[in-house]
């Protein structure tokens, strides 16, 4: 089982618009992010976002390309400050590929929590419209199979 971890992309600063919306930069960006994941064949069955704006349009604009049969889902487990515990033991139970877009410091927590069992070390840098791969083996482990940062798709 995967488990696609996504931060937002790029939004606008709440001074410009207290919603915000993902930026025109923001929204490339995790274009290009869905064009990837298309390209190499990713796909999956249930789509999570936090349900703020920014990402609710990340999870929109990604599910177009991997998942255009999936409902989306909200869930306040996701919210930036939430702790990943409760979230965390939600996906250890689940056996198909799932995408889940949210925000820092919550999706970092989550990272370690599940890589290495502790949410208090950073193990992944992540910057707005980062994906992080987990893939679960049989025995429920978790480990990072892959990451793309925005910056590696300028290229």
């Amino acid at each position: 089982m995967k488990l696609y971890l996504v931060r937002h992309g790029e939004a606008v600063p709440p001074e410009v618009d207290p919603a915000c919306p993902l930026s025109e930069r923001g929204r490339t960006e995790v274009e290009r992010l869905a064009g990837f994941m298309r390209q190499a064949r990713i796909g999956v069955a249930r789509v999570i976002h936090s349900g703020r704006l920014r990402a609710r349009q990340t999870a929109e604009i990604l599910a177009a390309q991997i998942a255009p049969d999936a409902t989306l889902e909200t869930s306040d487990m996701l919210d930036p400050g939430a702790p990943p515990q409760r979230f965390a033991l939600q996906v250890a139970g689940l056996d198909f590929d799932t995408l889940v877009v949210g925000h820092l410091p919550f999706m970092a927590k989550l990272v370690a929590l599940l890589a290495i069992g502790r949410e208090d070390q950073t193990i992944v840098n992540y910057p707005p419209g980062t994906v992080v791969c987990l893939e679960q083996s049989a025995d429920g482990a978790w480990s990072i199979a892959w990451m793309m940062r925005p910056s590696l798709l300028d290229a």
